[in-house]
């Protein structure tokens, strides 16, 4: 932000369980400088006039729990630099990335990785529950931990039960989060969607939901033999696994994220040749969907994980069955969410923050993001603007973005983080 604004009866979200309120806001050099008469008074001894804000919404930045980079530096497909820029434009302060890179990351000298410094971005790292990932022996847990790792993590399938259970016993994690995926790709029968009526008039290979609730099970069954462990459930995709979930206790029920693609799309609804039908897990059906929107509502899943997985335009023209799935693209999550969940089903946007924000937060064990006068940790959304993805100078370098030539509406106009970025009026 070039210059000061003062933005007149701004919404505010400040923190978890506090109701928005709205107030005059002086941002200041990426710093929210003051509120009310200071801010007025502030203002004022600078000559500004006031920008009608009553429709935008000043927040916490966002916090993406899992996302992948491969190759951090020389990527074709991502690079750090251009996730970080990209990121903090669409309104995220903290993407925590999982292990899987070329370079595996599953030791101390491997987790050597931060943003760059004037991204804005704080950069957390999951470390590896075993050696490059292949679940066949136990990583130095103990050592990435101390390393800076946010927690411990596996590939896109759950690893041996055997290994697993070892190191829950080992409790070389002690209290740090360990990320599980509830999938075993061999019951997958090579399926692109989940089982169901839409795929079967489209005619697409199916997934049976077994392949995401049998390996739940086993997880479940584990998460009550060690209570201590703090388990986390990565990118729940059925109703099956919800409804496997929601019959736990609150006290006992690990946290779980769902991808915000699951959030939007399902077999009913994308179109046969639209980007977007390769992911892992594949996408499931309109009641899937539901169920996994009804359950973020009420607690059951706690956290919207952007997962980006960025692709290069190469490995983008490969055949649907031959190039490796996911979708990219922190900046289509808030808006598109925004339309479909607050515009389309009621949401309140403080239960939208819990899932894109605070939930994600406690998620990765990180402390809730507030509001606060004099600091840079807040971001300007205006629900409204319209914007064209595909014109966007933010956009991140990915092949693989299931939106990208779309007109959207609601965009961040600015965040602390970045006090040079304005897109609002002039």
């Amino acid at each position: 932000m070039a210059s000061p604004r003062l933005l007149s009866q701004v919404q505010l979200l400040e923190g978890p369980g506090l109701p928005p309120r709205r107030t005059d806001v002086l941002l200041e050099h990426g710093r929210l400088a003051a509120e009310g008469e200071a801010a007025r008074a502030r203002a004022a001894a600078l000559g500004l006039r006031p920008l009608e804000a009553s429709g935008w919404w000043l927040a916490p930045p966002l916090v993406d729990p899992h996302s992948v980079l491969e190759d951090p530096h020389t990527g074709r497909a991502e690079t750090l630099d251009s996730l970080a820029r990209s990121a903090v434009a669409a309104g995220y302060g903290w993407v925590a990335l999982l292990p899987q890179a070329r370079r595996w990351r599953d030791a101390p000298e491997a987790l050597q990785l931060a943003a760059p410094a004037d991204s804005g971005l704080a950069l957390r790292l999951w470390g590896s529950l075993s050696v490059g990932g292949d679940g066949q022996e136990l990583a130095p847990q103990a050592e990435q931990l101390a390393a800076g790792a946010v927690g411990l993590a596996e590939g896109p399938q759950l690893p041996p039960l055997a290994l697993l259970e070892r190191s829950l016993a080992l409790g070389e994690m002690e209290g740090a989060p360990v990320l599980l995926a509830p999938r075993d790709r061999a019951l997958s029968q090579q399926g692109l969607v989940r089982e169901g009526v839409e795929a079967l008039r489209a005619g697409w290979p199916m997934d049976p939901p077994l392949s995401e609730t049998l390996p739940l099970q086993g997880l479940l069954a584990l998460a009550a033999q060690h209570p201590q462990r703090q388990l986390r459930l990565m990118n729940l995709s059925t109703a099956a696994a919800v409804d496997l979930l929601a019959a736990l206790p609150a006290a006992g029920r690990p946290a779980a994220s769902v991808s915000w693609w699951h959030l939007l799309a399902d077999s009913g609804s994308l179109d046969p040749i639209a980007e977007g039908w390769r992911v892992e897990p594949p996408l499931g059906t309109p009641a899937d969907r539901a169920a996994l929107i009804d359950a973020l509502a009420g607690g059951v899943l706690s956290a919207v994980a952007v997962h980006h997985a960025p692709l290069d335009p190469e490995e983008q023209l490969l055949p649907l069955d031959q190039r490796k799935p996911g979708v990219a693209g922190h900046r289509f999550v808030l808006p598109a969410l925004w339309q479909e969940l607050v515009l389309g089903r009621g949401w309140s946007p403080e239960r939208l923050w819990e899932a894109l924000c605070w939930g994600p937060a406690r998620f990765l064990a990180l402390e809730e993001p507030r509001l606060a006068t004099g600091g840079s940790a807040w971001i300007l959304f205006d629900p409204q603007q319209p914007w064209q993805a595909s014109s966007d100078p933010e956009a991140p370098l990915a092949a693989n973005q299931p939106l990208g030539d779309r007109q959207l509406r609601g965009q961040v106009l600015a965040t602390g983080l970045r006090a040079s970025l304005w897109r609002g009026p002039t």
